[in-house]
C-alpha cells in the first residue's frame, strides 16, 4: 500500500470559532497533541476558549498577537477559507509573509473538500511540518466553515503516520 501523507506531531491554532476549534477538535480526535496562542482572558466570539483545548493564554487580549504568535510558533500553515482571505485570516497569510512561513491557503469554494485533501497531502508531503498551525475563518463569518476544516483534517490525517 502506498505511503500516506506526512502526519505533523503537533497541531496549532487560536482557538477562535470555525476553523480554529475544527482543527483542535479534530487533533483531539485523531491523538494528535494540539496547543496554541489565545488572546487574554481565552477570548473568543463566544465567550472563553473551553479549558479542553490544552492553549496558553498571551497577556496581550487582541486578536493579531495570537495570529502572530501561533504563526510563528509553527513549522508551516494551513489557512482554509470558502472564499477570499479576510479579517484574521487575511492577517494570517500577511504573517506568514513577513516571518517567511510557508503556507497553503486552501479555498474551499475553488476547490472541494476531496481536491483540498490531495493538495493538503502533497503540499505536507514537501513542507513535512513538525508543528503545524491551522487557521481560517469564524463560524460567525463563514457558516459550515467547522465542518468544512473537521472532514478535511480527518481525511488528511486519519490513520495516517509520518514516514520518517
Amino acid at each position: 500500500m502506498p505511503s500516506r501523507s506526512h502526519r505533523p506531531q503537533r497541531i496549532i491554532s487560536g482557538a477562535q470559532t470555525g476553523a480554529d476549534r475544527a482543527a483542535l477538535d479534530a487533533a483531539i480526535e485523531l491523538g494528535i497533541p494540539h496547543g496554541g496562542f489565545v488572546p487574554a482572558g481565552r477570548k473568543a466570539e463566544d465567550g472563553r476558549v473551553p479549558d479542553r483545548y490544552h492553549v496558553t493564554e498571551l497577556a496581550s487580549a487582541l486578536y493579531d498577537d495570537r495570529t502572530e504568535r501561533n504563526v510563528r510558533e509553527a513549522d508551516a500553515t494551513l489557512i482554509v477559507s470558502i472564499g477570499p482571505l479576510t479579517g484574521g485570516s487575511l492577517a494570517t497569510q500577511r504573517f506568514c509573509r513577513r516571518h517567511q512561513k510557508p503556507h497553503l491557503h486552501l479555498d474551499l469554494s475553488r476547490a472541494s473538500v476531496e481536491k483540498g485533501v490531495v493538495l493538503v497531502r502533497e503540499w505536507l508531503d514537501r513542507i513535512r511540518p513538525a508543528t503545524l498551525n491551522i487557521a481560517g475563518p469564524r463560524e460567525s463569518t463563514s457558516p459550515g466553515i467547522y465542518d468544512a476544516v473537521h472532514a478535511l483534517l480527518h481525511a488528511v490525517l486519519a490513520d495516517e503516520r509520518a514516514a520518517e
